[in-house]
């Protein structure tokens, strides 16, 4: 081990001794051995359906509409069904064309069906937002509701699926930040080993512990830092002018200060993020991520001054 690892070992946090598995089903009766159920399966479908329980209760308040809500409860059900398509669709196609075939097109070409397997990883936020995005239109153009209003109704509850889903990742130990700088004692020690013959999570499924090589160095939680920018601070902000200054009566304000917000918390947190090793040819002073969140700059910049110009103007799909 160096002496920068050591001097950072020594400095920093360990890494909680958390399994990335809530528990597991074992089917080693029908020849399957044990299934784990993953702390980020459950990120996802607990922010579907809480954030459906909250969507559900926006659309109730009348008042918060400044008249009649844009919404039935029926409308809600459906948004969550292509809402849910979106995200999955979206987050793994966006993944192949943004990460997966312009880096790892020999790779994928030696074995295309890895284009499926989404079990072995690989998503994108900004694909699922896109996802998301041609759902939102797809429920307003189909049920005759506001296209506008229904993306305020997304831009709230989204922010707890963030949340949820970058603090699924820090269990995982995934997407981990950068090194600190030496004898900081703001890093954590995050486990990089693999146990060989598995998959690449660190993580032993036998021996239900974390492997570590050794010589892992202290690294910013950085998973920590997009859940708090990303997920938590834009839930209360946006809440709280939800419900306490009914931002919802200005169609799209909401929708765009969540573009704003994860704009910014990514645009952050990636100074702090390991970039992914196979991103290759960008210039050091920028990331994907920070790539990818520029048009949510743009957009939700757009959004706001037309719903700060519009004020009480609903728009139609």
């Amino acid at each position: 081990m160096s002496l920068l690892a050591m001097t950072a070992q020594q400095a920093a946090i360990s890494f909680p001794e958390m399994s990335p598995a809530i528990f597991q089903i074992d089917l080693g009766f029908i020849g399957l051995g044990k299934f784990p159920i993953r702390w980020y399966a459950l990120a996802y479908i607990g922010g579907l359906l809480i954030g459906w329980r909250y969507a559900l209760a926006l659309a109730k308040r009348q008042a918060l509409w400044g008249g009649t809500s844009p919404a039935t409860r029926d409308d809600i059900d459906d948004l969550l069904f292509y809402v849910t398509l979106g995200v999955i669709l979206g987050g793994r196609i966006g993944y192949i064309l943004f990460y997966q075939l312009p880096y790892l097109w020999d790779q994928t070409m030696a074995d295309p069906m890895s284009l499926l397997r989404i079990w072995e990883g690989g998503m994108s936020f900004h694909g699922g937002l896109l996802g998301v995005a041609i759902a939102i239109w797809l429920v307003a153009r189909q049920r005759g509701v506001p296209l506008l209003s229904i993306g305020d109704i997304a831009g709230v509850v989204t922010p707890i699926g963030l949340f949820l889903g970058r603090m699924a990742n820090f269990i995982n130990a995934e997407l981990y930040g950068r090194p600190v700088p030496e004898g900081s004692t703001w890093g954590m020690i995050f486990p990089q080993g693999f146990v060989p013959g598995s998959t690449p999570s660190a993580y032993n499924w036998q021996t239900g512990e974390w492997v570590y090589r050794g010589d892992e160095v202290a690294r910013y939680p950085s998973q920590v830092y997009e859940a708090v920018l990303e997920g938590l601070i834009p839930a209360i902000v946006l809440s709280i002018m939800v419900w306490r200054f009914k931002a919802l009566e200005r169609p799209g304000l909401i929708a765009g200060l969540f573009l704003l917000f994860y704009a910014f918390g990514r645009t952050v947190s990636e100074q702090y993020r390991e970039p992914d090793a196979f991103v290759q040819g960008l210039p050091e002073w920028i990331t994907m991520g920070q790539i990818l969140s520029l048009p949510m700059w743009i957009g939700g910049a757009w959004l706001v001054w037309n719903a700060l110009k519009r004020t009480g103007v609903t728009s139609k799909a």
